[in-house]
């Protein structure tokens, strides 16, 4: 990967990744409401899958192969279930009542990469569900209040720490944002924590995926057989993501929430 002055994005880079931004948010709307009560996670990967070809881009996770794992990725969506964090591959497991569905996709079009996660509660789920998927979606707006030329990264994990821990919630320190665009994952990492003040100082051209992680137990994880990770201690676990532009202005939303 490049250094972070290398992966500066100019206003030629930002029309082709609002675009791919743009089928990202289109298909995470619509995969998001195909997550109901007795769907397939296969089948939401299929329907992924089948939106981002036509819409002529291609998946970003698929046969991508990150640092450390054993094979390519074999499928469109990243889907992790209740005390799963992150990196849940899709299989032929039914959704349920209560389930607590984390869905992270990223988009390719034409070389132009887009980073983006919703949790999704299944029918009637239970209070601690609710509240972290509230929290935790405030957690990422806080966190991008601070994605501002002058600011740092150290403010933005500081932002989504405290909103964390101040409603009883713990941040998965072990899992991190990080820049993207020329590729899937660029340096430096994004922090869930930190101090502010602290930490790279954002100018414009930076392109960050902010993606607050929070368990509503304690924030320690392990790598399952599949290499997806779950928390430790079994406790449920939400995720959200936006991929956000630094501009001269303040900050642009690649990903829009539709």
């Amino acid at each position: 990967m490049k250094g972070i002055e290398g992966n500066l994005k100019n206003e030629k880079d930002l029309a082709m990744l609002r675009i791919s931004g743009r089928i990202l948010s289109e298909t995470l709307a619509i995969i998001s409401r195909e997550a109901r009560v007795g769907q397939s996670l296969l089948a939401i990967d299929d329907k992924a899958r089948s939106l981002i070809e036509k819409m002529g881009a291609k998946p970003a996770f698929l046969g991508y192969r990150a640092a450390g794992s054993r094979s390519p990725y074999p499928a469109s969506t990243c889907l992790s279930l209740n005390d799963q964090v992150v990196h849940g591959l899709p299989s032929d497991i039914f959704l349920k009542e209560g389930d607590l569905l984390k869905i992270d996709l990223g988009v390719n079009y034409q070389g132009y990469f887009t980073d983006s996660a919703v949790s999704v509660g299944l029918g009637k789920i239970s209070k601690t569900a609710g509240k972290l998927i509230d929290v935790t979606r405030q957690a990422l707006a806080n966190g991008i209040e601070f994605c501002q030329t002058g600011m740092t990264l150290g403010d933005i994990g500081c932002a989504i720490e405290e909103t964390a821990r101040r409603n009883g919630f713990s941040i998965v320190k072990n899992l991190t944002g990080h820049a993207v665009g020329f590729a899937l994952h660029e340096d430096p990492p994004v922090y869930n924590y930190g101090r502010r003040g602290e930490g790279l100082v954002l100018k414009p051209g930076m392109v960050f995926a902010i993606e607050p992680m929070i368990s509503a137990g304690k924030g320690d994880i392990r790598q399952q057989p599949d290499e997806s990770f779950s928390t430790k201690d079994g406790s449920l676990s939400a995720h959200f993501e936006q991929t956000i532009a630094i501009t001269p202005e303040g900050q642009e939303i690649l990903t829009p929430f539709l």
